[in-house]
């Protein structure tokens, strides 16, 4: 079966039905999250930002924050 023909299948699928394809996905990548590799320079840019987080916890926005930064943007 092709690529273009499952995904027709998928479109014909409810949102909610679509929504539960996309969390499975989405569980079935995470729970491989190992085999994700990161780059040297991604992994420097993550110490980088945990090590600042560690220094001035309260420097950084929350998540509900940086949702209603996106959102006024839009």
């Amino acid at each position: 079966m092709s690529t273009s023909s499952q995904f027709s299948d998928l479109a014909q699928l409810s949102v909610a039905e679509r929504i539960l394809v996309v969390e499975q996905i989405w569980d079935s990548i995470a729970a491989e999250q190992s085999s994700l590799p990161v780059t040297p320079a991604q992994q420097k840019e993550l110490d980088r930002r945990l090590e600042s987080y560690r220094r001035s916890p309260r420097e950084g926005a929350s998540l509900e924050e940086v949702k209603a930064r996106i959102q006024v943007k839009k």
